[in-house]
């Protein structure tokens, strides 16, 4: 359940929330615990059908305003000219896109590797600039950035991946110092293995220990805005962050996650 009042959330992040991923997963699940607190939505994704599910369900459900937009964030500059063409005001921003390269760095092409950087960093970065002015004219709003356990190290076979998921979480470290002061809320989710449709097919065998629901990572992350600059949803995930980070060296934390990650491909 909300950790503050419905009306306080709608108040600090409203009138409309941009979820972008928003589709299906874990973009879908912070959308409905969005829509279940009253706001009403902007959802980017690249399927275009799954979108339009999605937007119908929450519509349905909750009653809220949905708009889908059907974009690509690796072409940020499009993706932007849709968002300011609904002419809502954005409130609160999801960055829940990602593209991750798997296997050996050799192995991966410099498209893949372009993509990546096109998606998880240069379009998080200047949407945040896009909807943070109109947030700092306003006094209120939020920011949330999705990182990952696997950004507070190298990981093998995930190298880019990591390091651009340890691009959101030092992103937004900064920006919540900055922001602050505007009345506008930002924060990173660090967030381990979660139960999407994308690590299902992944995954044959049976999930690893800290694996979450996308629901209780979005809840558990909507909880925590206004809160602090990090989350890491769960507690196993917790410990391991503070294992990784402050007790093993950092060979030894590459190491481990090479455990972990070595295999993919």
């Amino acid at each position: 359940m909300p950790s503050v009042t419905k009306k306080h959330f709608i108040d600090q992040y409203g009138p409309y929330a941009l979820v972008a991923g928003g589709s299906d997963g874990l973009g879908a699940a912070f959308a409905a615990a969005i829509a279940r607190r009253g706001l009403g939505l902007v959802l980017i994704a690249r399927q275009e059908s799954r979108l339009q599910a999605t937007a119908a369900k929450l519509r349905e459900v909750y009653g809220v305003d949905v708009i889908p937009i059907a974009a690509d964030m690796a072409d940020y500059d499009t993706a932007k000219q849709a968002i300011a063409a609904t002419g809502v005001d954005i409130g609160l921003l999801v960055y829940n896109a990602a593209f991750a390269p798997i296997g050996l760095f050799d192995s991966q092409s410099e498209g893949d590797l372009a993509l990546a950087a096109a998606v998880n960093v240069k379009a998080p970065l200047l949407l945040a600039k896009f909807v943070s002015l109109p947030m700092m004219q306003r006094k209120r709003g939020g920011i949330v950035l999705m990182s990952s356990l696997a950004g507070g190290q190298g990981s093998p076979n995930l190298a880019a991946y990591s390091a651009t998921k340890s691009f959101n979480a030092i992103l937004a470290e900064g920006l919540w110092h900055e922001l602050k002061p505007h009345g506008i809320d930002v924060l990173a989710c660090c967030a381990g293995a979660i139960l999407t449709p994308g690590y299902r097919q992944a995954e044959s065998a049976k999930p690893a220990i800290g694996t979450m629901s996308a629901e209780a990572v979005a809840e558990q992350t909507l909880q925590t805005l206004g809160r602090g600059p990090i989350v890491i949803p769960g507690a196993v995930n917790k410990i391991g962050r503070f294992v990784l980070t402050r007790v093993l060296s950092i060979k030894a934390a590459i190491s481990l996650m090479s455990k972990n990650t070595g295999g993919l491909s």
